[in-house]
């Protein structure tokens, strides 16, 4: 273990499955003290079997959809720690495979609810935090498919094109306070549920969630001060 993040609070919402455990993962190494979000158990109860007995990791169940939820998880956290100095927002969902005129409205709300309004939910408690400390770095995870607006995605590409709206404007807002705002664009990452999905699928050519995990650290280090407002792609070569 290294301690690069030593004395550093870090909330990572998702932070139990796929990328969202990679990032949790990397933090803890770098000396981080990290509080993980989840909403299923057993991604939880197998994180914990990984990271073993540690004063250093919060495991939590949250639904990023409540915004009291989020304001209590938030308010639990500066309680105990005095500060929170890193948000990584890792909560997401992918449905596709139907055209904008086959896509159920259920569908088209669930895209919206998970990748859009969970960040809202998250950065309107986690902001104002970080303002009166007057230091913060926030990193959600967007996707390629904000720029990169395929057939048969319409309600994923439009929640995760808005997400990126909605943290690129809020870059913008927090602009010199000392809180940084940047955004993270992966393309497919070589999960396991990815491989199932599609395996036919040239899995070498996929970013590993330890990758691109590293690539966010990056960005939460005070190496990065000068990045702000950016959507970095780590697309590998999907």
């Amino acid at each position: 273990m290294t301690s690069k993040f030593s004395g550093k609070v870090a909330l990572v919402t998702g932070g139990t499955g796929g990328l969202g455990r990679a990032v949790t993962l990397a933090l803890l190494h770098e000396g981080a003290s990290v509080i993980a979000t989840y909403i299923k158990k057993d991604e939880s109860d197998a994180l914990k079997d990984v990271v073993g007995p540690t004063p250093h990791l919060e495991l939590l169940p949250l639904d990023a959809t409540d915004e009291t939820a989020c304001r209590a998880l938030v308010d639990g956290i500066t309680a105990r720690h005095g500060h929170l100095d890193i948000l990584v927002n890792a909560i997401g969902g992918f449905a596709g495979g139907k055209a904008l005129w086959e896509t159920a409205p259920k569908t088209y709300q669930l895209m919206l609810t998970l990748n859009l309004h969970a960040g809202y939910n998250l950065a309107r408690t986690v902001v104002p935090a970080m303002l009166r400390q007057k230091s913060g770095a926030i990193i959600n995870i967007a996707s390629k498919a904000a720029l990169d607006h395929a057939a048969g995605a319409s309600a994923y590409a439009a929640s995760k094109a808005a997400t990126l709206a909605l943290f690129d404007s809020l870059a913008q807002d927090v602009k010199g306070s000392g809180v940084r705002v940047n955004s993270v664009l992966p393309s497919i990452i070589d999960t396991e549920p990815n491989r199932k999905a599609m395996p036919n699928a040239d899995f070498s050519k996929w970013p590993k969630p330890e990758q691109i995990a590293q690539v966010i650290l990056f960005l939460c280090s005070d190496e990065a001060k000068v990045v702000h407002g950016a959507a970095i792609p780590v697309y590998g070569e999907s």
